[in-house]
């Protein structure tokens, strides 16, 4: 199994913006910091869980375990559904990569359970363009 935690982070609404993924399992370990264009949090959040989705894709097809401190993210996908229509199309390909897998779930967790993913989030709003 694959566990991917997931953190959006923005620095201001809008603001500076970034992402961080940490992805574990199945002789995996791998720590992503990116850089954003400046957005609101929600968004950012939305991003991280898509930008995670696609990297744990390439490690497997098997069980994936997603992990983020974001209730909006983490409804939406059990929901399969957002009312805000900026964050549909993050949703629409985060299912679609969600269906590519044999089982995936995703799961809240609080902030202190999201350290390594926070503070790569926080990490990449610092990076120089």
């Amino acid at each position: 199994m694959i566990e991917l935690y997931v953190d959006g982070a923005s620095a201001g609404n809008p603001g500076k913006s970034g992402i961080g993924i940490f992805i574990k399992g199945e002789g995996h370990m791998l720590r992503l910091s990116e850089k954003i264009e400046p957005t609101d949090n929600h968004t950012a959040e939305f991003q991280a869980l898509l930008r995670g989705m696609e990297e744990t894709s390439k490690l497997t097809t098997g069980m994936v375990s997603a992990r983020s401190d974001s209730q909006i993210v983490v409804m939406a996908v059990e929901k399969q559904f957002v009312k805000n229509e900026s964050h549909k199309e993050y949703l629409r390909k985060i299912l679609d990569i969600a269906n590519t897998f044999d089982f995936f779930f995703i799961k809240w967790i609080p902030d202190v359970e999201n350290r390594a993913a926070d503070a790569l989030a926080r990490e990449a709003i610092h990076k120089k363009d």
